[in-house]
């Protein structure tokens, strides 16, 4: 991802990420003004300064979010890569590395449209990428982002 941000930014594309997570995390320290301030109930807290701002929103027992209601949080960009969105319905790209084990999930999945891989993949019955060929993946993207489909 981190290569791909480069490589679209140098192309002049304006990107933003969204990652979700099934971890709980925090990037708060505990002790600072800003985590007491989440402890004592306040229902967001934003941290500024000249270089970066954050918010915090707490969910006090709510449900997550819908992706749409995110998506209000943010900046109009040229481009939203989400990250970790497996469930979501949209068009996806799968990141597959057959060493690691895991199961594919492009062959149950008819959302995605384009899968990247540490090695060839004869069977996928989708446009497959070399996972290290950037410039070939961010091609793609921006394609499909224009609406020149996954051909």
């Amino acid at each position: 991802m981190v290569k791909l941000l480069k490589e679209l930014n140098g192309r002049g594309l304006k990107v933003s990420t969204m990652k979700h997570t099934h971890h709980r995390f925090d990037i708060d320290t505990p002790g600072k003004d800003s985590y007491r301030h989440r402890e004592a109930g306040a229902a967001e807290v934003m941290l500024v300064s000249s270089e970066r701002w954050a918010l915090m929103h707490e969910h006090h027992g709510a449900p997550e979010p819908a992706v749409d209601q995110l998506l209000g949080h943010m900046t109009d960009v040229d481009l939203l890569l989400a990250e970790g969105f497996k469930k979501l319905p949209c068009p996806k790209m799968e990141v597959y590395r057959p060493s690691l084990g895991k199961p594919r999930r492009f062959d149950d999945d008819p959302d995605i449209i384009a899968i990247a891989s540490d090695e060839p993949l004869a069977d996928a019955a989708t446009p497959v990428f070399d996972l290290n060929d950037i410039p070939a993946i961010a091609d793609f993207i921006v394609n499909v982002g224009a609406g020149n489909g996954a051909d």
